[in-house]
């Protein structure tokens, strides 16, 4: 008998198929996600243009809290959701003809407001704490009596009482330098260009009364960078998947090769 010599191989593998691609389970669960970050994407910006209006400040009246040429959000709101504390925009022609204005809302219709008591601002007789306010500055330039609120009205200043043109500009007027609630077209919610994120809670004013509640910035935040992340995830499974499944490939063959 001539010597019959025996070579054992094992099977190749040429499935390139749904292992390849990382299975049609994988496929489906990376398409909801891409599908599902758009909506998150998508709808985070959509609420986000309804809720807000940007607005570039061209003057330092609101420093440190604004400076000038910062871009901020302000969210939509009606006059009448305004509290004591809040930064505002808004447009009253007796102030500035044809354009807005951006001033911090210090007392509301009925309020009694003056300065200044131990050098602070006061309202219904209280002192109110403002560490909005540039660090070693008085709550006011200059001393004014007793301001009586009208309903319906407010009573603004400039965070930069040094060189604000605010409500104490305005005493002589016959509003006595308030504006009228309805005049509020926006409540600043954020300073976005140079980033320095959510205006800072009034606490100062806690004493007085409910703060307005912080806008939904941070929600639309959250949806916006969850939907980000799905869409790149769900996106980077084939190609990551597809490239899984070339290294096995090659593996089997390497390993079949190697079997005599």
């Amino acid at each position: 008998m001539g010597g019959e010599s025996t070579t054992r191989t094992a099977p190749r593998s040429g499935g390139t198929g749904t292992a390849a691609s990382g299975g049609r389970l994988g496929q489906r669960l990376s398409g909801v996600a891409v599908a599902l970050g758009l909506v998150l994407f998508l709808g985070g910006f959509g609420w986000a243009a309804l809720s807000y209006r940007p607005y570039t400040v061209p003057t330092s009246s609101m420093t440190p809290t604004i400076d000038a040429g910062n871009r901020v959000l302000a969210q939509r709101v009606d006059g009448g959701e305004v509290r004591r504390g809040d930064v505002v925009v808004f447009r009253d022609n007796s102030w500035v003809t044809g354009s807005d204005v951006v001033k911090r809302v210090v007392a509301v219709g009925g309020d009694t407001v003056s300065c200044c008591t131990d050098g602070k601002l006061t309202v219904n007789g209280k002192q109110i704490e403002e560490p909005y306010l540039p660090k070693g500055t008085l709550a006011e330039n200059q001393n004014f009596a007793t301001v009586t609120v009208p309903k319906g009205r407010l009573f603004l200043l400039g965070d930069e009482r040094q060189g604000s043109l605010d409500s104490t500009a305005h005493l002589t007027d016959a509003a006595k330098g308030t504006v009228a609630r309805t005049a509020v077209i926006a409540r600043v919610d954020a300073v976005v260009f140079p980033w320095k994120g959510g205006l800072k809670r009034p606490t100062g004013f806690e004493t007085l009364g409910a703060l307005s509640q912080p806008g939904p910035l941070a929600t639309i935040e959250l949806l916006i960078v969850v939907g980000a992340v799905l869409v790149l995830g769900g996106g980077a499974y084939g190609p990551i998947a597809k490239r899984a499944g070339r290294s096995r490939a090659r593996a089997a063959r390497a390993e079949a090769a190697g079997v005599r």
